[in-house]
């Protein structure tokens, strides 16, 4: 799938690959992957400036550490950013039920 296609949702991505574990740059990439069925084969290009980008609003922090033998960037979540993921969650199943009903026929509940 292509980069453009998850434009908007590339954050929570990320942020979702990085809830359960802290994770080197590569092995975020292959979190999407593997998390996609293949479907989220994102270039290095696209992933890791949107880390850089995530770290500088503070969603996400990084550090140092060896991983089989070589030194990597690790990623972790903080605070802010696991609150920044239940937000996007959150939006997330609204916007899908939304965008279901529609393509379903079926009328979408008013807000009240």
């Amino acid at each position: 799938m292509r980069a453009e296609v998850l434009k908007g949702h590339l954050d929570g991505l990320l942020l979702a690959v990085l809830d359960d574990e802290p994770r080197h740059g590569y092995a975020v990439i292959e979190a999407l992957r593997a998390g996609s069925g293949g479907q989220f084969d994102l270039p290095t290009g696209t992933v890791y400036p949107a880390l850089r980008r995530l770290e500088a609003a503070g969603l996400i922090r990084s550090g140092w550490s060896v991983v089989t033998g070589r030194r990597r960037r690790t990623y972790r979540l903080t605070d802010a950013g696991r609150r920044a993921l239940a937000e996007q969650r959150s939006a997330w199943e609204d916007f899908s039920a939304a965008v279901s009903a529609l393509l379903q026929g079926q009328p979408w509940p008013a807000a009240t």
